[in-house]
């Protein structure tokens, strides 16, 4: 069962006014390990604590004129602090309140997909589990291949999304990290020990040695794995854009009342939703990209990376929560034309029974070259002059010297598909 929470929005995370708190609890993270070790009285830190505010007006007053956000951001604070002032920031540099920041936020936004991530699985498995026995058609090229059950289909998708859950939550503990290093990362005027406990009080790990900024490995990885969420969901949506089209309705997205599908044309019900996926999957696979490109920096810090990670951070995380629940309303009301599956399984007298036919006659004794020229000949009659590949076979001397009309008849009952579909159940579903 999924545990249901409050949660911040994501929007709400990465608004200014968001930012700069997250700044300002790391400040006051920095002022409670000065008390754990001593330097500062706990009094003093309570007083800080209580007094300490900003406001985003006055922020961008003074970066009008300073040119640089986080020193706006601390004479904004100092202001409401007084001679109190003096105790904040002290070591520090400024990448230290950014990238500590900056991982606070990527944990809380962590939260949120995670939880859709879940919801989505969730919706699946019930799906998986309504459709265990519902019939369709395999394909593999786009063409029929084999039966199979649209449960299974699902069941696939559940896999991929609980391995792409699985990789994210192993990049988001990895970017678990802040720093609090002062300048080129060498701990010249703070203490590691007041990085240790700044971290444990903010719920990260010290980054093992930064160097001004924390290594933007952490972060690419981290955009990797938005990215393959946001491609396994187009993946998703292909295949239900795919089984939409007039000639297969297999599946539709669901069609509200009122709902119309195009300017011109009244009968159209489109798959808006699922190509709406498709299109913003690689907005987020671009961004990625871009993570990548922030990884080669100058030296020991530039800030190229920045002005980039302003826009491909919310807005990737923001995409992928808006993804996730798109999805998810997309499959809890998903039509499912389980008459459409089944009949597409037995189209030109089941030519999809050709493996069974042929793997029967060489089981009988005709070499596997013999079997496949008789069953090759009888199935693409079949499909190339829409006949019965059935019937063909009922009627082929070739065939009828080595099996009789109730062996045929056995070779299309579509059960014997399904005859280990409980064992693939047991491996995805427990």
């Amino acid at each position: 069962m999924i545990e249901r929470y409050s949660r911040k929005e994501m929007t709400e995370i990465w608004t200014l006014e968001s930012k700069f708190q997250y700044y300002l609890n790391v400040e006051l993270a920095v002022c409670d390990a000065y008390v754990k070790i001593g330097t500062i009285s706990k009094e003093i830190a309570q007083e800080i604590r209580k007094k300490a505010r900003f406001s985003i007006e006055r922020i961008d007053e003074i970066e009008r004129e300073v040119k640089h956000d986080v020193i706006a951001f601390l004479t904004c604070v100092n202001e409401s602090l007084g001679d109190l002032g003096r105790y904040v920031h002290v070591g520090m540099t400024s990448s230290d309140v950014i990238d500590t920041a900056f991982a606070l936020q990527i944990q809380d936004s962590a939260k949120i997909i995670l939880h859709d991530i879940e919801t989505v699985i969730e919706t699946l498995k019930k799906l998986a589990n309504e459709h265990r026995n519902t019939i369709c058609i395999g394909r593999s090229h786009g063409i029929h291949a084999e039966v199979m059950t649209f449960g299974i289909k699902i069941c696939n998708w559940i896999d991929i999304l609980e391995r792409q859950k699985e990789n994210f939550e192993q990049a988001t503990e990895q970017i678990r990290v802040g720093q609090i290093s002062g300048p080129v990362g060498t701990y010249s005027n703070i203490s590691p020990e007041i990085e240790k406990i700044t971290c444990e009080n903010l719920g990260l790990k010290p980054a093992r040695i930064s160097t001004q900024i924390i290594a933007r490995d952490y972060h690419a990885h981290f955009m990797q794995s938005l990215a393959l969420i946001a491609t396994v969901i187009e993946q998703f949506a292909t295949e239900i854009r795919h089984l939409q089209r007039t000639e297969v309705l297999e599946l539709e997205e669901g069609f509200s009342k009122g709902q119309k599908g195009s300017s011109a044309m009244p009968h159209k019900k489109n798959p808006v939703l699922s190509e709406n996926l498709c299109g913003l999957s690689r907005v987020v696979r671009s961004n990625s990209l871009a993570a990548m490109e922030n990884v080669a920096l100058w030296h020991e810090r530039d800030i190229s990376h920045s002005s980039a990670e302003r826009i491909i951070f919310p807005d990737s995380l923001t995409l992928v929560d808006f993804m996730l629940n798109r999805f998810n309303n997309i499959m809890e009301n998903i039509v499912v034309h389980k008459n459409n599956m089944l009949s597409h399984s037995e189209e030109f007298g089941g030519i999809v029974y050709s493996q069974k036919m042929l793997l029967s006659l060489v089981a009988k004794g005709l070499s596997r070259e013999d079997a496949y020229k008789i069953v090759q000949k009888n199935a693409l009659d079949a499909f190339e002059n829409h006949g019965n590949f059935k019937q063909n076979v009922l009627y082929d001397d070739k065939v009828l010297k080595y099996l009789n009309k109730e062996e045929i008849e056995q070779i299309f009952n579509p059960q014997e598909f399904l005859k280990n579909i409980n064992e693939i159940y047991k491996r995805v579903l427990g």
